[in-house]
């Protein structure tokens, strides 16, 4: 598939690219990722930056199995987060710089992918999890609309394996996109 690029209002999310990976790579020192992203290696080194870039995220284009997208304020601008859908879960998942955070970039992100995969690809249904206690993760997706569907093991194993417990959520198509009630935030 070839890469998409979207906008919204404040946002272009492209694929990132070898440019990037300097930018991943400091992004990816936040010390929370290790516990919420499931993954990412730990530390994360720049090495790692450049396999996410040239190989997971070219694979999952040309796949079309995982659409990964850098989140920027204008085309050429820096790598603020990366959001991805992944076609075998119908899912989506996101992270943001620590410096990017509280704007509302990664609800604005996370709407603009939806919109994409529910018109573009015709998608029903885009999950959404989180280990559970993300509560910025939670957050997000109840602010673009998800519904919470509650608290089990997450489906992406860890590093190591294990299956911490998770908050899980859907979108649907007919959704409008409004929060929903019964989240833990």
């Amino acid at each position: 598939m070839k890469p998409v690029v979207l906008r919204s209002e404040r946002l272009v999310l492209s694929r990132p690219t070898r440019n990037d990976i300097d930018a991943i790579t400091e992004s990816c020192q936040d010390e929370t990722f290790p516990r919420t992203l499931a993954s990412l290696p730990w530390p994360y080194t720049r090495a790692d930056a450049a396999f996410y870039v040239t190989r997971i995220v070219s694979l999952g284009w040309l796949t079309g199995r995982t659409l990964t997208w850098g989140i920027r304020e204008s085309e050429h601008g820096p790598h603020l987060g990366s959001i991805g859908w992944r076609r075998e879960r119908g899912d989506i998942g996101f992270w943001l710089d620590a410096r990017s955070r509280g704007r509302g970039y990664m609800t604005e992100a996370v709407r603009t992918v939806c919109e994409w995969v529910f018109s573009s690809l015709g998608q029903e249904r885009i999950g959404w999890e989180a280990v559970a206690g993300n509560l910025a993760s939670a957050r997000v997706a109840r602010s673009a609309g998800f519904r919470f569907d509650g608290e089990r093991p997450v489906e992406v194993a860890f590093r190591d394996g294990s299956r911490p417990m998770g908050w899980h959520g859907h979108r649907l198509r007919a959704d409008d996109g409004s929060a929903h009630e019964g989240w833990p935030v």
